[in-house]
């Protein structure tokens, strides 16, 4: 099994198949995900791109140039190394194999390796970012009863990169505060969809088998654009109202895995001023309001050796609702700390983030919905991510 997950880290990534399907994505910040994924009417980082560009405008005006560099983020399931060694020890046995993948069948594995640097401003004028990213996901998904002619392991891959340009210009009317933001995108990715055997856990030549039975390369071109709505921007609460849609253009991927539908994504927010913390903040997310995410059920044409798959509008509510909380404990020039929780797809999500001088940290926590209401399969993961910034 390492050779697989080998594979995946050096080549792309690894997901997951029949009747499970992890809503498109590209950047998850520790920092938002422990809020529940909940950013499209809150903002502030430089990472906000991801889920609308307006969110810019609310990158502090007083850090001036904000800087994040060689931020590198690492998540994965509490059980996927315990996995990889017990099917690395069963070596080519293909018995010990099937053993094993009996063992932990029903089970989903993610690992996700991220790195994205950016520089960001909030001028008077405007406000703009622009990022690179390159990424690797890794993701299976185990199936029992397993033999030489079954498919033990489900599993699409990708690793991929690009580069983010947005920019955000605030509007002050006698009705409130209205930002418009846009992002401009490019994103190269060689991915991997496909059915993994008995036979091919126990050769030698896993990564080879793999790559020639699986491997596409394909790019997109996208645009985004967002708005983010303050009526009442002196008030207590201090609402807030996001809009954004995400992935204009050609950003299909030609159809692979890793393909970015258009999404169309609302939310609203809060920030009441509360005495003795440094900020509070409370937002709601409702994400591809008109259900672009798909499932696909793939399966591999033994006669024509190729992989086939099709597609199944996925309605889950649950899938789209996000709901956090954020805590600014303390936010000085050399020390910040920000407590986080929320729910993200029915589940809760939990998180710190840290700023010490130069040095970021967070830590989140949250659970992945792979199937539907009917055949469901949830991963819990775990992430962190490290980086330099000013």
């Amino acid at each position: 099994m390492k050779k697989i997950i080998s594979a995946g880290v050096l080549f792309t990534t690894t997901s997951l198949m029949a009747l499970m399907g992890e809503q498109a994505y590209l950047y998850k910040d520790g920092r938002i995900m422990g809020m529940g994924g909940a950013n499209v009417a809150v903002g502030g980082y430089s990472t906000s791109i991801f889920s609308n560009p307006a969110g810019l405008i609310n990158i502090k005006k007083e850090h001036g140039f904000v800087v994040d560099l060689l931020g590198v983020g690492i998540g994965a399931s509490p059980k996927l190394k315990d996995f990889a060694d017990d099917i690395d020890e069963a070596g080519d046995d293909s018995d010990k194999v099937a053993t094993v993948i009996d063992e932990y069948s029903g089970e989903a594995f993610h690992l996700g390796i991220n790195s994205y640097s950016a520089v960001s401003k909030n001028s008077s004028l405007f406000a703009w970012s622009v990022g690179l990213l390159s990424a690797v996901d890794v993701n299976l998904v185990v199936h029992g009863n397993g033999s030489t002619s079954g498919a033990p392991l489900e599993t699409s891959s990708r690793g991929y990169g690009g580069i983010f340009i947005g920019g955000a210009k605030e509007y002050v009317t006698e009705y409130g505060d209205v930002t418009i933001g846009i992002g401009l995108k490019y994103v190269a990715q060689r991915s991997y969809e496909g059915a993994v055997y008995i036979s091919d856990l126990t050769d030698d030549n896993a990564t080879d088998i793999v790559q020639e039975r699986y491997e596409r390369d394909a790019s997109g071109f996208g645009i985004d654009i967002g708005v983010i709505y303050k009526p009442l921007e002196d008030s207590y609460w201090h609402p807030a109202f996001g809009l954004s849609v995400l992935n204009i253009g050609a950003m299909d991927m030609d159809d692979n895995y890793g393909g970015q539908p258009l999404s169309v994504n609302i939310g609203a927010s809060i920030s009441p001023e509360v005495s003795y913390i440094e900020s509070l903040v409370v937002a709601i997310d409702y994400v591809d309001v008109f259900n672009a995410n798909k499932i696909r059920i793939y399966s591999f044409d033994e006669d024509s050796k190729t992989q086939v798959h099709k597609d199944y509008t996925d309605g889950d509510i649950a899938k789209r609702v996000r709901l956090g909380v954020g805590v600014g404990l303390i936010d000085s020039r050399f020390f910040s700390a920000q407590l986080n929780g929320g729910f993200y797809q029915g589940s809760y999500t939990a998180g710190l983030n840290l700023e010490i001088a130069m040095l970021k940290l967070s830590f989140a926590t949250y659970e992945e919905q792979l199937g539907t209401q009917s055949v469901d399969i949830t991963d819990r993961r775990y992430m962190v991510q490290l980086g330099f910034g000013w």
